[in-house]
């Protein structure tokens, strides 16, 4: 038996099995055991093939955002439509066969925007170039899922779950679970929180079924099952996805209002360019970027050429991507901007900056 017949015997026999108390180990030791075929079927085969063309594409500028949906769904024209570039657009799927990058250029940041190829049903068990459009979305610092808004949520659906079959998880944070392997000493397991849905029985056989038998297991929060899975297997991605609804002109109105309340979701259309400027916006609250200008003693700000940094950056940080010798010589920095009481704030190296903030660097 393949590992995909073993995979569909036990997502089969999980949907067949009646959730309550009496079934919960059974049932977290098929998921253990699921999440390790998957783990299987995902690595490279041994035997080489023959070289075939490149699918990825060098990272480059600030950020990463890579296109993920159903073919035919409006990836191409949008990407036409953001970037300078052209992608070929047509009425029939599969227009785009490989991965083809485009640059959208938003306050003074340069975000790469990959175009992939449609993905199909059972893309995470290699369908239609799956598992590689899949490895490059992994790579990506945010995901846009380009649905068609006349579908309705079955394309978001089977989506999601082909991305959750290869460790990607969508608008999760990671669960707060410490686990270390040890060399011997048994088991030792502990809990912060009261556990609803996991218990030390349950732990030690799903450790078990990964043949781990001396750890450390400490829950911080109450959760699942799957999250003490993927805990263990440890490659798992969290990332942050925004779902785009294209071609909302063909549904009615009480249809959109609907979708653009659903969370994490934002309605467009690509053929009548609407609600593009609020799509770069909410992308660039997902892709948590700041930008912050310099200035030189007795001059004015420079304006025009922006330092791009991720929200939570420090004085250090920007003087790294300045010059990396600038934080041994690092005297103080004068800020300006919400960040700071009162302008202009003579600050250290751990001072947090914020969105617009100038800042002046003084050396010894």
């Amino acid at each position: 038996m393949g590992i995909l017949e073993k995979i569909g015997e036990i997502e089969r026999e999980i949907s067949r099995t009646q959730k309550n108390k009496a079934t919960e180990y059974h049932l977290g030791l098929l998921k253990a055991k699921l999440a390790k075929y998957r783990a299987q079927l995902l690595e490279p085969s041994k035997t080489a093939g023959a070289k075939g063309e490149g699918f990825d594409v060098m990272k480059s500028g600030d950020a990463r955002v890579a296109l993920i949906g159903f073919p035919s769904v409006g990836k191409s024209t949008f990407l036409s439509l953001m970037t300078a570039t052209a992608s070929e657009a047509a009425s029939y799927e599969f227009t785009t066969l490989t991965c083809i990058p485009g640059v959208i250029e938003y306050n003074g940041a340069n975000i790469q925007l990959l175009d992939l190829p449609g993905i199909i049903e059972g893309a995470s068990q290699g369908k239609g170039r799956g598992r590689q459009v899949i490895a490059v979305a992994r790579t990506a610092d945010v995901v846009i899922m380009m649905l068609d808004a006349t579908k309705g949520d079955v394309q978001r659906k089977l989506l999601e779950k082909e991305l959750e079959s290869v460790g990607i998880r969508l608008n999760r944070a990671k669960p707060n679970i410490y686990f270390k392997p040890k060399k011997g000493g048994g088991l030792s397991y502990n809990s912060m929180v009261p556990l609803t849905m996991c218990s030390e029985k349950l732990v030690q056989l799903i450790l078990h079924e990964y043949k781990i038998f001396n750890a450390e297991v400490l829950f911080r929060e109450d959760s699942t099952p799957d999250d003490f899975i993927d805990v263990i297997v440890g490659n798992r991605v969290y990332m942050p996805c925004l779902y785009v609804y294209n071609k909302v002109d063909q549904i009615s109105i009480e249809e959109v209002n609907r979708l653009a309340h659903e969370p994490h979701s934002v309605v467009i259309s690509c053929g009548m360019k609407l609600n593009l400027d609020y799509l770069l916006e909410r992308l660039w609250e997902y892709l948590a970027l700041i930008c912050l200008y310099t200035k030189k003693r007795g001059e004015r700000p420079d304006f025009n050429d922006a330092i791009i940094m991720r929200k939570g950056a420090t004085v250090e940080h920007v003087c790294h991507r300045i010059h990396r010798t600038l934080a041994s010589q690092f005297k103080y920095a004068l800020v300006w901007g919400t960040s700071t009481k009162f302008d202009p704030q003579r600050v250290g190296l751990t001072h947090i900056m914020e969105h617009e903030d100038v800042i002046q660097i003084v050396k010894k």
